[in-house]
């Protein structure tokens, strides 16, 4: 079942008075921080903090025991102020499990795409969200591809990927998530042929964004597309504990 949680604007994002968006990718990890605990308002305290008008966020659990069966989406867009679409990917512990985006925009429509699985594990899921950013469509796609050694099924997810955008083209987009891949992999290179990685546009250092307490793999991107492009200002990796992934965070000028 996919569920839509709504909740006022109550703060202002980079893009509320200017023409600059702020998106944050997040690999929440359920909520639960380097010490163990589950704590939703140091998240949201996060992505307040760091002025996000978007926000992509993977492993999110609703109803799941282990997080005593709470509706973290509902919880997160209550605590943000913003309004959070969920998608479900996967039945765990009695709950759903998948992807949601939190925005200060306003969703004109949305879809979840399951990918195909080759092997059995964890159904992995696309979210797409069509925004009305000052009166222009913004695709916002949110996903978490396989993690396994074997790239197989990730080189499938990056082309269905290239499938899935076919009906947006000529519109801006924005991908995020946790690819479970580095900069020089298979799967990186292939959604390269879709995609400006945004770190590669506008980053500097590593963009490493796990473990988070000393990071040394860059797995979690912001892509954007070519055509219509969409110019990266600036994109950073701010500090936190309160996941197993550190978020990453892009700041861009709209076209």
């Amino acid at each position: 079942m996919l569920a839509l949680c709504v909740a006022g604007c109550q703060t202002a994002g980079k893009a509320a008075t200017t023409n600059t968006l702020r998106v944050m990718t997040y690999n929440i990890h359920h909520g639960e921080g380097l010490d163990r605990k589950v704590d939703l308002q140091r998240i949201a305290d996060l992505i307040k903090h760091e002025q996000a008008d978007i926000v992509a966020l993977q492993e999110v659990d609703k109803g799941v025991q282990r997080t005593a069966k709470r509706d973290c989406p509902a919880e997160l867009a209550a605590l943000t102020g913003m309004t959070c679409v969920f998608s479900n990917n996967y039945h765990f512990q009695g709950g759903e499990y998948g992807n949601a985006v939190l925005t200060r925009f306003p969703v004109k429509r949305w879809t979840n795409r399951h990918y195909k699985m080759l092997r059995p594990g964890e159904q992995r899921g696309l979210l797409q969200i069509v925004l009305d950013v000052h009166g222009r469509e913004l695709v916002f796609l949110d996903t978490h591809v396989d993690f396994r050694g074997d790239d197989t099924e990730r080189l499938l997810n990056a082309d269905e990927i290239a499938e899935a955008i076919q009906p947006y083209r000529g519109r801006p987009m924005i991908l995020c998530g946790d690819f479970n891949d580095t900069p020089e992999s298979r799967t990186c290179q292939k959604l390269a042929q879709q995609f400006t990685d945004t770190w590669k546009a506008a980053g500097a250092g590593d963009g490493f964004s796990i473990p988070a307490e000393k990071p040394r793999k860059r797995i979690d991107y912001i892509w954007t597309s070519k055509e219509p492009a969409i110019q990266a200002l600036k994109i950073w990796v701010p500090e936190s504990e309160a996941s197993d992934h550190r978020p990453v965070v892009a700041e861009f000028k709209l076209p």
